[in-house]
């Protein structure tokens, strides 16, 4: 029997050999390589892909290791459930029960050594080779391993990789003696079970489930869409006529229950015909088109395997060479741009656009299936459409350029309904203008729903169709869907009036079900479905207005959620849009790794103080508090007009080194260049917002709603919008605002039209939706403009929110950061006392916040029409002349509210009765490490406990204030534990100090034992590193040298990337490598331009764009690293996608000097001829004063290597000093110290650390 997971699990082991064995040996063959290069470059020049080679030749090696596996595993099912005479790859052992019968894995060894005796000169790759075309005559398996398209015949393994192939699948279990994989299926009449392809579909390869978001459909949910598309597509045009295609097949789990139900339905209808013939009449009614060639290739078997069963070939025992030769409608594509376009803008115009327009097409497509299968149109399209955004800027603009509803950063949900609808039959399409329109049902990301890019989509293409079902199932738990989803169903005409039928959610799946299928959300949605007017706790089901679905965004809020926001909107008298002058980003660069570093790093890169500016995310925005925790590059000056293209400017060189990048960012209107923007500065900027100091800034994704007063001085960008009030508008104006924005009210109203992000993803990759109150929303400024403004007469709300901003400012002085900043180096103090008393401060500033912010929250619940009561806490004392003249007046008008810890608030002590009396569950109060309780404290002011009372009351019987006091509109107050918080301060202020030391040594490398002895002789009287370093390492008596040692490794990166970086990544830096020198020469060309005219070299603009597009032409994009690309994790968080340093130093790992095993470090501050001196310093002295040989010394030859190039570039300038050309200079070290060594200059490109060594285990 099949083990699924054992099978994935091993699987995924095998790949990645086949991958690099795959790609050694096809760059080994100049003419493979070739082939690969040219077919890149025509699709590089069709528009079809910009990635870099290096990429996209990955990309296809891993489709062709996956066809090798896939196809391996292909033989093995037939040849273990009897379907081939004789095995050929292994079959079952003497010690497997196997119905075929016995030795099956002796008898492929047989078969194998036959072929090496008639073939001596052969390996097994010829052997497998062999196999393939011995299968290839059989029915149905030449369209399997199609030798035109079939990736396995353009890249073979080699045969080292072919062997340990054929090893994996003759591989025994050494416990049991059995063959390790068994893909026998159960003789007990349960059929041939082949849904075990679909787990190796969707995670075979990490990398391409990213690239294509590989996702199942369960097949309960394939089954109730087919239940509303394919069902009453039968009984519309009947069973002889209907097509149905899944243009996203995947695996073809739709194509498969679409098969099963026709083949079923055919013989109802026709009992007495052949199976085989009805069979195939099943088969020329589904079709499926697939961007990705394995998951065809998954498909393809699947349904062919269906296929012989319904025939009768397993009950009759037979071969699949007494098999029909099944004809199946499949190909491998983008159905997106291939095919023509049947409809534009859901018109039905059609004009120049019936022409496919994609005359292109990758080895693995076949065109003239594609045009088969995509040039007609279906009385039934259901699918489940990829999520993800599209990264290929060349794919992405073709996407724009065919489908109009794509918008922004639109996900490929939103072309591919457009592109449902189009392969779907309108109505009217006969001669006669009768025949009725074809049925549409997919289930697909709900993100279009609320985010700006499904602006277009609702508004102008789904009105002109016949949305008949709108179903929220973000509720629901359903495998593999870590996305919320919605479900919709539509014919394809233009709707006739009618109400569409909608299921909105209340509450999301309470627990992980045992069984999805039974879940209680998704069982809600199938058993009401047809009861428009019902309701329980998880969704309601109404026909609603066709009208509110035309415009965005749209609202799926169930349990009273749409009437409490009319009610909330109806008591504004003007919304937010209206009062303020901007909202939204100060910043988008564009490029955000190539600008954005934590704080300290552009300084330490020779960045200027003015030339950096607090760069506010939205994760830094959290409970009236703003904490930068990241800085960005200003390419501005002060004028806040763009720098200079200057290379000796720092700001200019940083950025350089990712100019492919920088210079390729497209904006609506063209690339930089073409709208007049500098390849160097941001793609957008305001500087008009930022020069305003005063603005409220929010988070862009978060739980809840978080929006913070900012003073000034700051950049947001898009994860922390800024809104703008007119000029003249005071602090106190801003307050108000503020105060408003984050109340409950408002949290509950955003959330009403907001975009629902989803919480985590578990092991099965279900969305978890237990807890409403861990959900992610998107809090957009679109979506603000039409916030409700309430009015505040008595300002009561502003002068909390005063006195809350107040306090977050006390907060932030109180960070264990600020407190060891703020420590006195010539002053006397025990730094842990003064921790522990700003501890202690902090929590009650904190108790305070939560006791205000519940003020607030019930200010606004009258100011909003939810309640006709006040229940707002009043103090009857008023405040004094000397608290008037402190400004704490306001503070205490509101009165002398108690401190509230968690779990005080009323809904929290309603929620605790609940879950005693067993009416409930939650995670509310373990999440927030808070004690449930279920009566006011007794040590409150009588007067604040009655008020509790009556807010308890309050919630129990007013509809309004119970809907909006939950858990998910109320503030968490989820900070950080203090002691997190301290231990990495102390890390932090550690560091800083050996950073400090390092830079003080200059151009000079020093051991990690050094480091620790500089910084303990410093002077420091006060032994603040001593106490600091106690703190830190939980102990008086730590060891300097070895906490020096352990922060250094965390925070440095090998200078040589061979050494930061895996073998397999190598490819990718010398892809950078190529491209930078690439960039040089068009700077060298560029630089002729600004000759004079009179100079013989000097070149017109014209002239030199010639030159550049003959010698260099279009520079490709090199690839991003991965974080698996990095020999550890902390290099990958240093370095990023773009190689970008935020490290403090950089080592040279098996470069430590005799004597001293710690690790040689340099500070990461020395630009590129400091580094250079530095290692040429430590390699003499190692060379002259330690007699190392050529393999000890190389490693800092590699470095100076790669130093070199950025030598000649920005160092090579006549040095004063020296009387000479320090790039020439170096260059000139290198070749002397290889020739010293007789050592070609190429080992240094083929260097690679030697493997770490390990002591022998002991027993």
């Amino acid at each position: 029997m099949i083990d699924p997971q054992r099978l994935l699990a091993d699987l995924q082991d095998l790949l990645p050999q086949l991958e690099q064995d795959i790609l050694d040996y096809a760059q080994a063959e100049p003419e493979r390589a070739a082939a690969l290069r040219a077919e890149y470059e025509q699709a590089r020049s069709a528009e079809r892909t910009a990635e870099h080679f290096t990429d996209w030749r990955a990309a296809q090696v891993t489709q062709a290791a996956a066809a090798w596996v896939l196809t391996g595993v292909f033989v093995r099912f037939l040849e273990d459930n009897g379907l081939l005479d004789a095995p050929y790859l292994s079959g079952p052992t003497d010690a497997d029960q196997a119905h075929q019968g016995r030795g099956g894995l002796a008898q492929a060894r047989d078969r194998l050594t036959v072929y090496f005796d008639a073939h001596p000169t052969h390996a097994e790759r010829d052997y497998l080779l062999w196999v393939f075309a011995e299968l290839e005559p059989l029915p149905a398996m030449a369209e399997l391993l199609d030798r035109a398209h079939n990736p396995l015949w353009r890249l073979p393994v080699s045969a080292d990789g072919a062997k340990a192939l054929l090893d994996f699948f003759q591989r025994l279990d050494p416990e049991t003696g059995a063959i390790a994989h068994d893909f026998s299926c159960a003789a007990d009449g349960a059929g041939w079970d082949t849904r075990f392809l679909g787990d190796l579909y969707q995670d075979l390869s990490e990398a391409v489930r990213k690239r294509y978001a590989l996702l199942q459909t369960p097949e309960f949910v394939e089954s109730f869409i087919l239940d509303h598309t394919l069902t009453p597509a039968l009984a519309a045009f009947g069973l002889p006529a209907v097509r149905l295609i899944d243009p996203t097949c995947g695996s073809g789990h739709f194509l498969l229950s679409a098969f099963q139900r026709l083949f079923a339905a055919w013989q109802r209808r026709e009992p007495a015909t052949n199976a085989r013939a009805l069979a195939q009449r099943a088969l020329d009614a589904v079709h499926g088109v697939d961007i990705n060639p394995y998951a065809v290739a998954i498909a393809r078997f699947r349904l062919l395997i269906a296929a012989m069963e319904a025939s009768g070939v397993r009950s009759h025992g037979g071969r699949l060479k007494d098999a029909p030769d099944f004809h199946l409608n499949l190909a491998v594509g983008d159905a997106l741009l291939h095919g023509p376009r049947h409809e534009w803008e859901g018109q039905g115009i059609q004009a120049d656009l019936l022409d496919d327009g994609l005359a292109h097409c990758f080895q693995s497509e076949d065109a003239a299936r594609l045009r088969a299968i995509l040039g007609q149109r279906y009385h039934c399209v259901v699918g489940n459409p990829p999520y993800i955004t599209v990264k290929d800027k060349a794919l992405n603009a073709a996407y724009r350029h065919k489908y109009p509803t794509c918008h922004r950063q639109y996900s490929l949900g939103v072309p591919f309904t457009e592109r449902f609808f189009d392969l779907c039959l309108p109505a009217g399409a006969d001669a006669g203008g009768q025949q009725p329109a074809g049925f549409v049902g997919l289930i697909t990301a709900n993100s279009f729903m609320k985010r700006e890019f499904g602006r277009k989509l609702i508004e102008a293409f789904l009105p002109g169709k016949a949305l008949t079902h709108v179903i929220d199932t973000s509720g629901a738990y359903i495998p593999g869907h870590g996305t919320p989803t919605v479900i919709l169903f539509a014919r394809n005409e233009r709707p006739n009036g009618g109400a569409i039928r909608a299921v909105l959610g209340i509450r999301g799946e309470p627990s992980t079900p045992g069984d999805a299928a039974q879940g209680l959300v998704w069982r809600s949605i199938v058993e009401l479905l047809e009861r428009p007017g019902s309701e329980n706790e998880f969704v309601s089901v109404v026909d609603q207005e066709r009208g509110s679905y035309g415009s965005h965004p749209w609202s799926l809020g169930g349990g009273g959620a749409t009437e409490a926001k009319v009610l909330i909107e109806a008591a504004a008298k003007h919304t937010l849009g209206e009062s303020v002058t901007a909202m939204g980003r100060i910043t988008h660069t564009g490029s955000d790794e190539a600008y954005f570093l934590p704080n300290g790093c552009l300084a330490r890169l020779g960045i200027a103080s003015d030339s950096v500016k607090a760069l506010v995310e939205g994760d830094t925005v959290r409970d009236w508090q703003i904490e930068p925790v990241t800085e960005t590059l200003f390419p501005y000056g002060p004028d806040l007009q763009a720098i200079h293209d200057d290379p000796a400017d720092r700001r200019i060189r940083l950025l350089w080194q990712r100019k492919p990048y920088l210079v390729r960012r497209r904006e609506p209107g063209g690339t930089h260049e073409e709208i007049g923007l500098t390849w160097f500065e941001w793609s957008r900027w305001h500087p008009e917002r930022f020069s305003v100091p005063l603005g409220v800034t929010f988070a862009f994704v978060a739980t809840h709603n978080h929006f913070v007063l900012d003073r000034g001085g700051k950049v947001f960008n898009r994860s922390a919008p800024v809104i703008k009030l007119p000029a003249g508008a005071s602090e106190a104006d801003h307050l108000a605002l503020l105060g408003l924005l984050n109340s409950s009210t408002a949290c509950f109203w955003m959330k009403c039209i907001f975009h629902n992000k989803g919480s985590t993803v578990d092991d099965r990759g279900a969305r978890q939706t237990t807890v409403a109150f861990e959900n992610f929303y998107e809090f957009t400024g679109t979506g603000l403009k039409d916030f409700p403004i309430a009015s505040d007469p008595n300002h009561q709300a502003r002068d909390l929110a005063a006195v809350l901003d107040r306090l977050a400012q006390d907060l932030a002085r109180l960070d264990p950061a600020e407190v060891l900043a703020a420590t006195p180096e010539d002053h006397p103090i025990e730094i842990r006392s003064a921790l522990a008393s700003a501890e202690r401060d902090a929590d009650g500033l904190w108790r305070r916040m939560i006791a205000l912010q519940e003020e607030l929250d019930w200010c606004y619940y009258r100011l909003y029409g939810l309640t006709d009561e006040d229940l707002c806490y009043r103090s009857e004392s008023a405040p004094s002349p000397a608290e008037t003249a402190a400004g704490t007046a306001a503070e205490t008008a509101i009165g002398a509210v108690p401190e509230l810890a968690l779990g005080e608030r009323p809904f929290e002590i309603r929620l605790a009765r609940r879950v005693q009396a067993g009416e409930t569950e939650t995670t509310w109060f373990e999440r927030h490490r808070s004690q449930p309780i279920t009566e006011p404290p007794s040590h409150w002011p009588a007067d604040y406990r009655e008020l509790t009372h009556r807010r308890l009351q309050a919630i129990q019987d007013n509809r309004w204030i119970r809907l909006v006091e939950q858990p998910e509109y109320k503030r968490r107050w989820n900070r950080e534990p203090w002691a997190k918080r301290q231990q990495r301060a102390l890390r932090d202020w550690l560091l800083d100090h050996l950073e400090q030391a390092a830079r003080a040594a200059g151009a000079e490398l020093m051991t990690g034992a050094q480091l620790a002895d500089r910084v303990q002789s410093r002077d420091d009287p006060q032994q603040r590193f001593q106490q600091v370093a106690a703190l830190y390492s939980g102990s008086d008596t730590f060891d300097p040298q070895a906490l020096v040692v352990e922060l250094i490794a965390e925070d440095s990166v090998p200078q040589m990337a061979a050494a930061r970086l895996k073998p397999k990544a190598m490819v990718k830096f010398r892809a950078w490598q190529e491209t930078w020198d690439q960039q040089r020469a068009e700077d060298a060309i560029d630089a002729r331009v600004e000759r004079p005219e009179s100079d013989p070299a000097h070149l017109s603009a014209e002239a030199a764009a010639r030159l550049k597009a003959e010698q260099i032409g279009a520079i490709p994009l090199p690839p991003k690293y991965a974080s698996t690309d990095f020999r550890k994790p902390s290099y990958w968080g240093l370095r990023g996608k773009l190689d970008v340093p935020k490290e403090r130093f950089f080592s040279l790992p098996g470069c430590e000097k005799p004597g001293d095993s710690t690790p040689v470090i340099g500070w990461a501050g020395l630009d590129h001829l400091q580094r250079a001196q530095a290692i040429a310093a430590w390699y003499v002295e190692r060379k002259e004063r330690d007699g190392w040989d050529a393999d000890q010394l190389m490693p800092m030859l590699v470095a100076l290597d790669e130093l070199i190039p950025w030598l000649k570039q920005w160092h090579n300038a006549l040095d004063p000093t020296y009387g000479t050309r320090m790039g020439d200079y170096f260059e000139g070290f290198l070749l002397e110290e290889l020739r010293s060594l007789e050592r070609p200059r190429s080992d240094l490109t083929d260097w690679q650390p030697p493997a770490a060594t390990r002591g022998r285990r002991r027993r």
